[in-house]
């Protein structure tokens, strides 16, 4: 088994997420399936079809949030030096280039969220950040070319 690694902020997130979808999304699903039935021929009744495929993409979900629970690990960032960049903190970055200030928490696969601005320490912006301290100058290889960021600050 795969050993996951989440801040403890990651796995309250996705245990609330979990009590949601098995309290809440779960009835709802279940009431839509039953009034979907209730419209006669299953055959050619689209709202009944929608509804089990919703159901199945919340079971899934259920099933991918309990496997990473039941193996996570929960990263105490005391362990860590707060002076350098690791999974758990997060990083207020300049770009050398545009002078625009950009900040990301470092995250595991299994919490990144690039809308919430949580990377992966395993993704290429992530695993160049890892390790280095403030006012240092970071070169990124990206698909798109080179990124380079100056770290302003560092936060856990």
């Amino acid at each position: 088994m795969k050993k996951i690694y989440l801040t403890q902020k990651g796995y309250e997130e996705m245990s609330k997420e979990l009590e949601h979808l098995k309290r809440t999304k779960r009835r709802e699903i279940a009431k839509d399936i039953g009034k979907a039935r209730e419209l006669g021929d299953l055959k050619e009744n689209a709202e009944y079809h929608a509804a089990k495929e919703q159901q199945a993409h919340v079971e899934k979900r259920i099933a991918e949030l309990e496997n990473t629970l039941a193996s996570a690990t929960i990263i105490e960032n005391t362990d860590m030096d707060p002076n350098e960049v690791n999974i758990g903190s997060t990083v207020i970055l300049k770009d050398m280039d545009s002078g625009e200030e950009i900040t990301y928490s470092l995250v595991s696969e299994e919490e990144a969220d690039i809308t919430k601005n949580k990377i992966s320490v395993t993704s290429p912006v992530g695993s160049a950040l890892v390790g280095h301290k403030v006012k240092q100058v970071v070169e990124i290889k990206v698909p798109a070319g080179v990124l380079k960021y100056k770290i302003v600050k560092i936060d856990r």
